[in-house]
């Protein structure tokens, strides 16, 4: 869950501080197309007017904002009860003599509800809606937010722990707002992005920032039970923002906030790209889970004599009776393509075999002490994999 009334209380009382500081305004560059197409609209001293009051991010904002949700969980837990053992204190007359309280005996089993909450956006106008899985993985109730007041009960469609995440559909009858989805792909370090989410409750809050960084293996940064390549971006990313959506400077959602970093190196923030997300988001839709491809192998980069690293994927261990094993793959091994495909890294080699999928052959060039091989392993599902070991 991402909110917690502590870190609420303390972000409110920070905001008085961040607005006296705040003493002169920042006038943000449109791209290109826009600044031709305001200029076209007016000239001379209106157009000017247009340009220094307007940024590219309100242009943006307005477009995604009415699609951008807040969602409220809940959740019951079981609080296991309490037993009382044999004790020289649990005697009546000697908790008297000491000025004990009466004894209690055991305390049966209790139920709790906790909440939280976090950010999502629609994308569909039949009431469908991306967040992230922690948001809403266990809930028993969710009740979706728009910013025209109009608040629905959600129903969890699916969700899928491994990338984290999940699909809502609304229970009330539309027409429900979109915010369009762009291309992760086309993403470039440098390019602008805009956050906008709900972090500590205070709703369609909205940050600027850049791509620091693409391709953020999540194994790489500890989160090693994730199968994600994360955009990197310094746009500020708070708990509540999870699930809530990443956009370019033309409104179009191309991330979805999902993780910041606390503690050194605070202030990093990362995003699922929207082309893998939307790949989970059909499967949850039309099937309610999401199939997961592994040859079972741990993986390493590969150095060279100098500790650079190179291209190629080293293979660290074998899961024995996966597919790896059965195929020949042994520890030392240097993986190089994928059926004729150039492997760069370990994370691409994920990303090989999870496009391949289950159940379909796929060659692997292999390095052994000098050898060149040609190995043939069949990715099973992970789900079976792990049950194996």
């Amino acid at each position: 869950m991402d909110q917690e009334p502590f870190m609420a209380s303390a972000a409110m009382r920070a905001l008085p501080l961040a607005l006296l500081t705040a003493v002169s305004p920042l006038t943000l560059p449109f791209p290109d197309a826009q600044a031709q197409s305001l200029a076209a609209a007016g000239s001379g001293s209106a157009a000017a007017g247009m340009l220094s009051r307007q940024s590219f991010v309100s242009a943006a904002v307005r477009r995604a904002g009415p699609a951008v949700v807040t969602i409220d969980t809940e959740r019951t837990v079981l609080v296991p009860g309490r037993q009382s053992f044999g004790s020289p204190f649990m005697d009546p007359l000697l908790r008297q003599f000491f000025g004990l309280p009466p004894a209690g005996g055991a305390t049966p089993p209790s139920q709790r509800t906790e909440r939280g909450q976090g950010s999502g956006f629609l994308y569909d106008p039949s009431g469908l809606l991306i967040t992230n899985a922690h948001v809403v993985e266990g809930s028993t109730r969710v009740v979706v937010g728009l910013p025209d007041g109009r608040r629905a009960d959600g129903r969890v469609v699916g969700v899928d722990p491994v990338t984290d995440l999940a699909v809502v559909k609304l229970e009330a009858a539309g027409p429900w707002p979109v915010v369009g989805l762009g291309n992760s792909d086309a993403l470039q370090v440098g390019d602008w992005v805009i956050a906008v989410g709900n972090p500590f409750g205070l709703d369609q809050t909205v940050t600027l920032g850049i791509v620091s960084s693409l391709n953020r293996n999540a194994a790489a940064l500890g989160i090693t039970d994730k199968r994600l390549e994360l955009i990197q971006t310094d746009a500020a990313i708070n708990p509540g923002n999870s699930g809530g959506p990443l956009l370019n400077a033309d409104g179009e959602v191309v991330g979805i906030n999902t993780l910041v970093r606390s503690g050194p190196g605070a202030g990093l923030g990362f995003a699922i790209p929207i082309n893998r997300a939307r790949q989970i988001a059909q499967q949850l839709v039309s099937k309610g889970s999401v199939s997961h491809a592994m040859i079972g192998v741990g993986m390493e980069p590969v150095r060279d004599g100098t500790g650079a690293i190179v291209a190629g994927a080293q293979v660290r261990s074998v899961m024995p009776s996966g597919p790896a094993a059965l195929a020949g793959l042994k520890p030392g091994d240097r993986i190089t393509a994928v059926d004729g495909e150039a492997v760069r890294s370990p994370s691409q080699l994920t990303q090989l075999v999870e496009r391949n999928g289950v159940g379909r052959p796929m060659a692997l060039r292999v390095e052994r002490q000098g050898q060149t091989l040609t190995l043939q392993v069949t990715p099973v599902e992970l789900s079976s994999l792990m049950r194996r070991s």
